[in-house]
C-alpha cells in the first residue's frame, strides 16, 4: 500500500494558505534571503524524497513507508521555519503541499476506478536502456502514457475477445486466484520485468495462464514454477537445483528474472513480435524462429504462420494476451479484482511449526481461502507438512504477522492447530480381535517362578506402497511414520514438489511401520 498524506493535510494547508502574508514591503537582508533560499531548497528535497518513497512503496519495499513519513515531517518543519523566517516565500513552500494534495486526490480517484494499471511503473532509465536493448524498445513504446504499454504491443482481435470471454466465464475463478497470488508476490516479480523494460500486464498474463500463480505448479511435461520453465531452458537462464537441492524454478523472483530475460531474447530474434515471442515461450523457440524466417517476418495471426503451431500454442497466445488485457481494463469488463493486503513483512517463528499448522491457526480473516497459498508462494523452500524450527524467519505479509502473534504463538487456537496437524489416522482404528486366553497345554509353574508371557508376534513391516488416487508424499509418510525427506531420497523424488503419480511403487525405507 502506498504511503498517504495525513488526513489533516487539507485543513492544515488551507489554514496556512489563509495566513500567507502579502508581499513584504520591508527590505530583506542578504542573511535572511540566504536562509529563505535554503528552506525552499529543503522543501524541494523533501518533496522529491516523498515521491521516491512512493516508488519504493509501489514496489513493495517496506522502506517506502518509513521514508515517506520522514519526508512529511521534514516538510512540516520547513513550513514552521518559513512562517518564522523573515522574507521566506511561504506561498512557494505551500505550493509543494498543493502538488502532493493533488497527487493524493488523483490517486484516490484511480482507486475508485478499481483499475490497477501498471502501478509504480517507472520510465526506463537511460543507463538501463543502454545495457538492455529491449528496455530501450519499451521506453520508446511508453511515450506519454506508460500505463498501457501492453495495449500497443499486441493486436486486439476476435481471438483475444474469445479469450477474454473464457476468462470471464468458466475461468473467472482461476483469474481471481491468479490475481490474488500475483499481488502477494508482486514485490518479488514485477521489479524483474520493470528492470528489463517489459510491461507488468505481460507478466500477469503469462503467470495466470502458466500456473495461476502457484509457485509449486508442475506440468506433466516437467515444466515447473510460477512461470513454468522446463529444466533445460531454466538452466540456460540460471534456474535449477542449488547447493541445498532447492530448484530455483520455484522461486518467484528468480523465475520472473529468467522469464523476462527469455522474452527479451525472443523479441530480439523475432523483430519485437510479441505474439510470436509468446508462441516461442509455449511452443518452442526453435519452431518460432524457423517459422519467422520462413514467413519473411509475417505476423503470428497470418494463416501461414498460425497453422504451423500446435493447438496448445494457438490457444496459449490469445489467452495470455486476454488475461493481460483484463488486468489493464477491469472496469471495461465489469471486473472488480479482490482487495489483497500484501504489504511484505517478516515472520519469526517463536515455536516450531509447519505451514499446515500455521494455515490452521491463522484462520481466514481478510482472505476467503486462508493463507496457505501465500505462505507457500513466499517460502517455496519449505514443504507444507515439514516442521520448521523455532527462530526461522519466514516471508509473509503484515496481516499474516499480526494474525500469527494473535493466534499462533500460544492459546487455544494454537493448541488446536497442533493437535489437528499431528493427528494420526491409525489411532482411530480399533482392534476387533477377540480378547481371551488360548490353551497351549498343561503348564506347571515351579514354586517362586512366574511364567514369562509369550512374545507377541512381530508385526509385518510394509516395504512398499503403491500410490493411490489423492495420495501425496506427506500423507504417505504420515501413514507409515516416515520422514518425508528420507522417503523422498529413497525414491529419487525432487524437492520441493516431491511429486508422486497414481500407481507409482514407493520404497518405504526407514519407516516405522
Amino acid at each position: 500500500m502506498s504511503p498517504r498524506l495525513p488526513k489533516y493535510w487539507p485543513l492544515a494547508a488551507a489554514a496556512l494558505l489563509c495566513i500567507v502574508p502579502a508581499a513584504h514591503a520591508q527590505r530583506v537582508s542578504a542573511k535572511d534571503r540566504a536562509a529563505s533560499d535554503a528552506l525552499v531548497q529543503r522543501m524541494s528535497a523533501a518533496e522529491q524524497r516523498y515521491r521516491d518513497a512512493l516508488v519504493l512503496a509501489a514496489n513493495g519495499d517496506p522502506k517506502g513507508t518509513t521514508e515517506s513519513n520522514a519526508a512529511l515531517e521534514d516538510m512540516e518543519d520547513v513550513v514552521d521555519a518559513c512562517v518564522k523566517q523573515k522574507g521566506c516565500p511561504l506561498s512557494d513552500v505551500l505550493a509543494t503541499w498543493k502538488r502532493l494534495l493533488k497527487a493524493e486526490v488523483d490517486a484516490a480517484g484511480e482507486e475508485l476506478d478499481e483499475d490497477p494499471g501498471e502501478e509504480g511503473l517507472l520510465e526506463a532509465d537511460t543507463a538501463l536502456a543502454a545495457d538492455i536493448p529491449e528496455a530501450a524498445r519499451a521506453a520508446r513504446l511508453l511515450g506519454d502514457d506508460h500505463r498501457h504499454t501492453f495495449d500497443r504491443m499486441v493486436e486486439f482481435n476476435p481471438a483475444i475477445q474469445a479469450g477474454i470471454r473464457r476468462w470471464l466465464t468458466d475461468m473467472r475463478p482461476q483469474l481471481m486466484t491468479s490475481y490474488e497470488n500475483y499481488r502477494t508476490m508482486r514485490h518479488l516479480m514485477w521489479p524483474e520485468f520493470e528492470r528489463r523494460g517489459l510491461p507488468e500486464a505481460l507478466l500477469f498474463g503469462i503467470m495466470a495462464k502458466e500456473s495461476n500463480g502457484r509457485v509449486h505448479a508442475v506440468s506433466r511435461a516437467g515444466a515447473a514454477g510460477p512461470m513454468q520453465f522446463m529444466p533445460a531452458t531454466g538452466r540456460r537462464f540460471g534456474l535449477g537445483p542449488d547447493d541445498s537441492g532447492f530448484d530455483s524454478r520455484y522461486d518467484p523472483r528468480s523465475a520472473a528474472m529468467a522469464s523476462a530475460a527469455y522474452l527479451n531474447e525472443r523479441l530480439r530474434q523475432l523483430n519485437n513480435d510479441l505474439e510470436l515471442s509468446l508462441a516461442g515461450y509455449n511452443g518452442g523457440e526453435g519452431r518460432a524462429l524457423r517459422v519467422h524466417r520462413q514467413s519473411g517476418g509475417t505476423g503470428f495471426w497470418n494463416a501461414s504462420v498460425y497453422d504451423q503451431f500446435p493447438a496448445e500454442t494457438r490457444d496459449y497466445v490469445p489467452m495470455v494476451i486476454a488475461a493481460a488485457w483484463i488486468y489493464l481494463h477491469p472496469r471495461q469488463y465489469g471486473v472488480v479484482f479482490p482487495k489483497v493486503d500484501a504489504q511484505p513483512a517478516q515472520l519469526r517463528l517463536t515455536r516450531p511449526a509447519s505451514i499446515y499448522e500455521l494455515t490452521v491457526c491463522l484462520g481466514n480473516s481478510g482472505n476467503r481461502d486462508g493463507y496457505m497459498r501465500a505462505l507457500r508462494n513466499l517460502n517455496p523452500r519449505y514443504e507444507a507438512e515439514a516442521w520448521i524450527p523455532a527462530g526461522t524467519v519466514l516471508s509473509a505479509t503484515t496481516r499474516i504477522v499480526g494474525l500469527y502473534h494473535r493466534h499462533c504463538e500460544h492459546g487455544p487456537r494454537a493448541d488446536l492447530a497442533r493437535a489437528l496437524v499431528t493427528a494420526n489416522v491409525n489411532a482411530a482404528i480399533v482392534s476387533d480381535t477377540p480378547a481371551g486366553n488360548v490353551a497351549v497345554g498343561d503348564l506347571v509353574s515351579l514354586p517362586g517362578e512366574v511364567a514369562a508371557p509369550a512374545p507377541a508376534p512381530a508385526k509385518a513391516r510394509a516395504r512398499t506402497h503403491r500410490v493411490a488416487k489423492g495420495d501425496t508424499l506427506g500423507r504417505i509418510a504420515q501413514r507409515y511414520d516416515c520422514e518425508v525427506k528420507a522417503l523422498a531420497r529413497a525414491n529419487g523424488l525432487k524437492a520441493p514438489a516431491y511429486s508422486v503419480r497414481q500407481g507409482q511403487q514407493l520404497k518405504l525405507e526407514g519407516c516405522g511401520s
